[in-house]
């Protein structure tokens, strides 16, 4: 029974130990060619600023380099749950190429990104290969001692570290020492990958700046949320006065006829209250559509999974809904993920040209918890977060509540939007 348990402990760990030594691999081998790149073209594009070359060339260049670091950062949380922040500072829709430009050139953040560079190309570099680099080394002890010493030493002595090999007693010897690598391998490579990934935090990560930049999208997002809030007021009172409340005119007026023509002429009597009848089931319908745009009674009765679930039923489109959600959250979060839920689903349809779509609700508990939404079809592809498009205003919604919004439509498809938000579940 304890051999089943340490063989078992020993296949979960190698489970940790194994991935974690690739994955410093092929991150060593991106680092240096990728962040080599990234500070010769920063390098050469600031220089050419003052021609203007640069500046045409510069908010392309520093636009990769975050491009870069975001990539780090999403590693660094999926593959070792390590949290690096970033606090960009927004560059104006539309500007001019020296607007964009001064703008990026003033952000903290990067410099941040430009420092991390060096940073990354040299000691990140070792510290990603070196997980790799230990099992490596533990199996060329073993390797030795198997008669490889022979190839290797060829009538001289092959030094194994500190362990001269020249024939099989000090092969095995060598062997002796690559166990010992290798028990210092299974018990440090998955730290040495967060090492890594912290390095990367050090530098890159806002830190007390945060505060700062935490104040800026507050003031950002509460404007967003008072313009939004005017926006769906000034909708609500169009549809109002548009739509239900001329009905009930109709109706008012069309009542007033039947009562003259009650006595005179009953047979025109009774089609107009067949007619006054239908304007007030069409007024009661439009009345409901209105109340479930402010706040659908579903939501509110039986939450967020099960409201996903009828929005999805009315969609001319098949649609998979899957919800992992063993609470509630807050109204307010609730009712913010629905309506951006609403939205994304609304432009998969108009625009994606697929003929499934796949939507995935499900609360992740680690940093004190995240409601995550994954829409997904297979449509055109093509999607992207701008001014105009129904993916801006769903930005601009999750950040209210220091949501994030990303978008994964490469063209030909799939089309992948994920929403966070941070939220517990009651």
């Amino acid at each position: 029974m304890t051999t089943n348990t340490n063989g078992g402990g020993f296949r979960a760990r190698a489970r940790e130990v194994l991935p974690a030594a690739v994955r410093g691999l092929v991150l060593a081998l991106v680092i240096l060619p990728v962040s080599v790149l990234c500070f010769t073209l920063t390098a050469i594009s600031l220089a050419l600023i003052p021609i203007g070359v640069g500046v045409v060339t510069t908010p392309w260049v520093l636009g990769g380099v975050r491009d870069v670091a975001d990539v780090r950062r999403r590693l660094a949380y999926e593959w070792c749950g390590v949290r690096i922040r970033s606090g960009y500072r927004a560059v104006p829709e539309g500007a001019n190429p020296w607007t964009r430009t001064l703008a990026m050139i003033q952000d903290r953040q990067v410099w941040r990104d430009l420092l991390w560079l060096p940073v990354d190309m040299t000691a990140g570099f070792v510290t990603a290969l070196l997980p790799a680099v230990l099992l490596v080394y533990a199996v060329e002890g073993f390797a030795l001692a198997a008669g490889l010493w022979r190839v290797l030493a060829d009538g001289e002595t092959y030094w194994y570290e500190f362990v001269p090999v020249s024939d099989q007693p000090t092969a095995l010897a060598a062997a002796a020492l690559g166990a010992v690598v290798l028990v210092v391998a299974f018990r440090y490579t998955p730290a040495l990958l967060t090492a890594h990934f912290r390095l990367t935090a050090a530098v890159l990560d806002p830190g007390k700046g945060e505060l700062v930049e935490r104040v800026r999208v507050l003031t950002e997002t509460r404007k967003d949320a008072v313009d939004t809030s005017a926006a769906e007021l000034r909708r609500i009172e169009r549809d109002l006065h548009d739509g239900a409340q001329a009905r009930l005119v109709a109706m008012g007026m069309d009542l007033g006829t039947v009562e003259m023509l009650m006595d005179r002429d009953p047979e025109q009597a009774k089609r107009l209250l067949a007619q006054t009848r239908q304007a007030s089931v069409e007024a009661l319908g439009e009345l409901r559509d209105l109340v479930r745009g402010i706040h659908p009674p579903v939501l509110a009765e039986r939450g967020l999974g099960d409201a996903v679930r009828a929005l999805a039923l009315r969609l001319p489109v098949p649609t998979e809904v899957t919800v992992e959600l063993p609470g509630r959250a807050d109204a307010p979060v609730e009712s913010a993920a629905y309506f951006a839920v609403s939205e994304v689903l609304t432009n998969a349809v108009k625009h994606s040209g697929a003929d499934r779509i796949w939507v995935d609700v499900h609360h992740v508990e680690e940093g004190g918890g995240m409601l995550r939404v994954t829409v997904t079809d297979h449509g055109r592809g093509g999607a992207v977060i701008g001014a105009g498009s129904g993916l801006a205003g769903v930005e601009r919604r999750l950040g209210t509540f220091d949501g994030v919004l990303a978008v994964s439509s490469p063209a030909g498809g799939p089309t992948m939007v994920t929403m966070e938000i941070p939220c517990a579940l009651s």
